[in-house]
């Protein structure tokens, strides 16, 4: 009975410790091949499969690369609130930042909460780094037809307004779940773009698709799906 009480508590752990970033990213990318005709995250481009690489057609959807081509050529899976955001609350992060955190539990359940992660061209990926959402600009011309913009200055990235909406309930969804603090002007950000952009189809049917995978949906979503 003893033994048994003991494994009961350690449950839970074992759970939560098989979730990773790179199994979030097998499981992601088999749930887009079973939902063809999905788009990248920034730049609205279909894409397709090749094993476990992503192929944007770039004439079909009108993505120039700025400066990286070979990276522009394969899909990546963007954490929504990146990384320094909720692992810098870790001492994990405080210690030695992303490596340091790869052996921190709590840190590699964020890091592979599916939630939080979105196909991107590679090239806008990498662009984005750590950059807040903002808006701060009209002009599309630094990836083609795509309709996001960087400011490297300002540390700031631009989203299309097609996603606006999915970016703030990511970002609500993580703050709650993780207890993350965002600041005034994020949470004030977000507050809007998510009664400004309400959920499509395809937010709603992911939604739902990561909550049989990973166990959990995200209820900004659902609350407003159903």
């Amino acid at each position: 009975m003893k033994n048994f009480f003991i494994l009961f508590l350690f449950v839970p752990f074992i759970v939560h410790s098989t979730q990773n970033f790179n199994t979030a990213k097998t499981k992601l990318t088999k749930l887009y091949k079973s939902n063809p005709k999905q788009t990248t995250f920034y730049c609205g481009c279909e894409f397709s499969w090749a094993d476990k690489k992503g192929i944007v057609d770039f004439g079909k959807c009108g993505y120039v690369s700025r400066k990286n081509l070979n990276r522009a050529s394969r899909i990546e899976w963007e954490h929504v609130m990146p990384a320094e955001n909720f692992g810098r609350h870790l001492q994990c992060w405080r210690d030695g930042g992303r490596k340091a955190c790869k052996k921190d539990v709590t840190f590699n359940v964020m890091e592979g909460d599916m939630h939080n992660l979105q196909p991107a061209i590679g090239e806008v990926n990498g662009d984005r780094s750590n950059y807040r959402y903002s808006h701060f600009t009209k002009e599309f011309n630094q990836y083609g037809q795509c309709k996001s913009a960087v400011d490297f200055k300002e540390r700031k990235f631009q989203p299309r307004d097609e996603i606006r909406g999915t970016i703030a309930r990511t970002y609500l969804y993580m703050s709650d779940k993780y207890n993350i603090n965002l600041s005034d002007s994020e949470h004030k950000l977000m507050t809007a773009w998510n009664k400004m952009y309400p959920p499509k189809n395809w937010e709603c049917e992911r939604n739902q698709q990561i909550k049989k995978i990973q166990g959990n949906d995200n209820k900004i979503i659902t609350a407003q799906c159903n």
